[in-house]
């Protein structure tokens, strides 16, 4: 998608919020259940703990009312909730309940875009609000540990459960939101998969090579379509899968590592969750600035795609006070 179009309709996030999984399950407590060892997975993944238990209907719900505290909008006004999950709690109506659960009177619809369904639901949020929407709640919230086959190490040591959240409104000018891109490739679905009601199956070499490629593409593509560079971006925002995915697409960006945002560590793989806990990591811990330039991008199941470049800040919400 080309840089937006002068006199279309921008939207800023006024507030976000986070839910994990209750139980906290360490790379200690996998070493007592399964053929692996806290240095294997550290080395491997980078990843030292991960929590469990939470359902996405339960995590979605916290971390949306998070969201909608602190932006102190008027819950009545809210047009849309965006659900971003690939583990819904039931077949349909997910967000739904979590639409029930916080006392919104709004549309509400699922996206599943595997580990990009939170970058899917924060474009089309921002397309919807282009055509009028002023005030929407995106989440995205997945429950892994439901999924995941806890006597295969390969991949039992990656998920975790948890949920993000941010409330977009409508603002009059171009908002943060400068480019962005979506991308899949529907050939490759068969190196990371799951049947209904089956567990996570993944060809781990070949994602490792695939997603790092995918993630570099569609990042430049948004980068260029926002006319910006490498040296311009103040923070990556990654999907937190791998320390070593993370490592390899920064180097091939050309961005320092330092400047990219990790909460994979102490949360594992939330998949759709991903991006928004590390963005709001950044935001809490003070990490970002007023015109700061922050690159989000994720790639997941499908496989899908997809990034954006914000600068941080904004006007005033349209129809609202500074």
């Amino acid at each position: 998608m080309p840089a937006l179009p002068s006199g279309v309709r921008g939207a800023v996030i006024t507030g976000w919020g986070t839910a994990l999984g209750p139980k906290t399950l360490t790379n200690k407590d996998l070493e007592q259940m399964m053929d692996t060892s806290d240095d294997w997975i550290v080395e491997r993944t980078g990843i030292h703990e991960r929590h469990v238990g939470g359902t996405t209907v339960g995590m979605s719900t916290e971390a949306g009312r998070a969201a909608l505290d602190m932006s102190g909008v008027d819950i009545a006004e809210i047009d849309a909730l965006v659900l971003a999950t690939t583990t819904p709690d039931t077949q349909w109506g997910t967000a739904a309940s979590v639409q029930n659960e916080l006392g919104l009177r709004c549309g509400a619809f699922d996206v599943n875009a595997a580990c990009s369904g939170f970058m899917y639901g924060l474009v089309m949020a921002h397309g919807m609000i282009a055509m009028g929407a002023k005030k929407i709640l995106v989440i995205g919230t997945d429950s892994l540990s439901r999924i995941v086959d806890w006597d295969d190490r390969n991949t039992a040591v990656l998920f975790g459960d948890g949920s993000g959240a941010v409330v977009l409104e409508a603002v009059e000018g171009p908002g943060q939101l400068l480019a962005w891109d979506l991308d899949a490739d529907g050939s490759l679905g068969r190196l990371l998969w799951a049947e209904v009601g089956g567990f996570i199956h993944m060809e781990g070499k070949e994602v490792f090579r695939r997603a790092v490629r995918i993630m570099v593409d569609s990042a430049t593509k948004s980068m260029n379509h926002a006319g910006v560079t490498a040296d311009d971006i103040s923070l990556v925002v990654p999907h937190q899968a791998n320390v070593r995915i993370i490592t390899a697409a920064c180097e091939r960006l050309g961005i320092p590592e330092e400047r990219a945002v990790m909460v994979l560590d102490r949360t594992g793989n939330t998949s759709s969750a991903s991006v928004p806990l590390a963005l709001a990591d950044a935001l809490d811990s003070g990490r970002v600035k007023e015109g700061d330039l922050l690159l989000l991008v994720g790639f997941g199941g499908g496989m899908t795609a997809a990034s954006a470049v914000l600068r941080w800040g904004g006007g005033a919400p349209a129809g609202g006070p500074a």
